[in-house]
C-alpha cells in the first residue's frame, strides 16, 4: 500500500487529493482544540497531503507555527508551493523522527492507511503534548451488509483497516493514549463531492442520529470519530 502514495497511483484515483475537504476538517480540529483550551503554539500534521488543513488552521491560530509532513512526492510538490512564513512542509516520515516536539500533532484520516497502525500510533506518542486523530468509522451494519463500500474504500483511497467507535478508541488506549475528548463528525453528510448513495442516506442518518447517535453510527454509518488524546 505504501507504493500507492509514493507513485502516481493515488493521485490518479484522487486527482484533487481531497483539497476540497480541508476547510471542513480544519473546522472540526479547531473546535475540539478550542473546546479543551489546548495551547497551539506549534502544530504539526503527519500525512498532510497538499497542506490545506494546516493552511486553514494558520488563519484560525494566528500565533502558531505549523509543520506538515508527507511521504508522497506528488502531494508534497503541491504543498510546498503554498508555504508561508508560518507554515512549512517536509517530504519526510515524521513517525521516524525522534528529535521533534510539538504542542499538537494531527493525524487526520491516516491510521486506516498504515499497515502497522499500532506501531505507528505508538511512535507518535512522544512527538507532541496532545494529538488529534480523525478516524473514519467504515464498519457499520449497512456497510457490512452491502460489502462493496468497504472494498471500494480499500481500492480507491487505501483504507486497509476498518474501525467502529469502540475499536478506534480501544486502539488508541492500547497504544498508551489517554482520551481527553472525542466526538462524531458527520463526514458523509457534510463533506463535498459525496456519492449519490451518501446523499440518499443523509436524512435517515440525521433523523436516527438525533434520536440515538451511537445506534445511528453503528447501523447506518456515514460518520467519523474525532479524538483528542495525550
Amino acid at each position: 500500500m505504501l507504493e500507492m502514495y509514493q507513485t502516481a497511483a493515488y493521485v490518479e484515483r484522487n486527482p484533487t487529493w481531497h483539497e476540497e475537504d480541508a476547510p471542513w476538517k480544519a473546522r472540526q480540529i479547531e473546535g475540539i482544540l478550542r473546546r479543551n483550551t489546548i495551547a497551539c503554539g506549534t502544530i504539526c500534521e503527519i500525512g498532510c497531503g497538499t497542506g490545506d488543513i494546516l493552511l486553514t488552521l494558520e488563519r484560525a491560530f494566528p500565533d502558531a507555527t505549523l509543520s506538515g509532513y508527507e511521504i508522497s512526492p506528488h502531494a508534497y510538490a503541491r504543498a510546498s508551493r503554498k508555504e508561508t512564513a508560518r507554515t512549512r512542509f517536509y517530504l519526510e516520515d515524521l513517525a521516524a523522527k525522534r528529535d521533534s516536539r510539538f504542542d499538537v500533532l494531527l493525524a487526520i484520516d491516516v491510521i486506516e492507511h498504515v499497515e502497522d497502525y499500532l506501531g505507528f500510533a505508538k511512535q507518535l506518542r512522544g512527538l507532541a503534548g496532545v494529538k488529534v486523530f480523525h478516524i473514519p468509522l467504515d464498519l457499520s451494519v449497512q456497510s457490512l451488509l452491502r460489502g462493496w463500500p468497504i472494498s471500494k474504500l480499500r481500492k480507491d483511497v487505501g483504507h486497509i483497516h476498518s474501525f467502529f467507535k469502540e475499536s478506534a478508541l480501544a486502539t488508541l488506549e492500547d497504544c498508551g493514549y489517554r482520551i481527553i475528548d472525542h466526538c462524531y463528525t458527520a463526514s458523509r453528510l457534510e463533506l463535498p463531492n459525496q456519492a449519490w448513495t451518501s446523499h440518499a442516506m443523509k436524512w435517515p442518518r440525521r433523523a436516527l442520529f438525533a434520536l440515538h447517535p451511537d445506534l445511528a453510527v453503528r447501523v447506518l454509518g456515514g460518520y467519523s470519530l474525532l479524538v483528542l488524546a495525550e
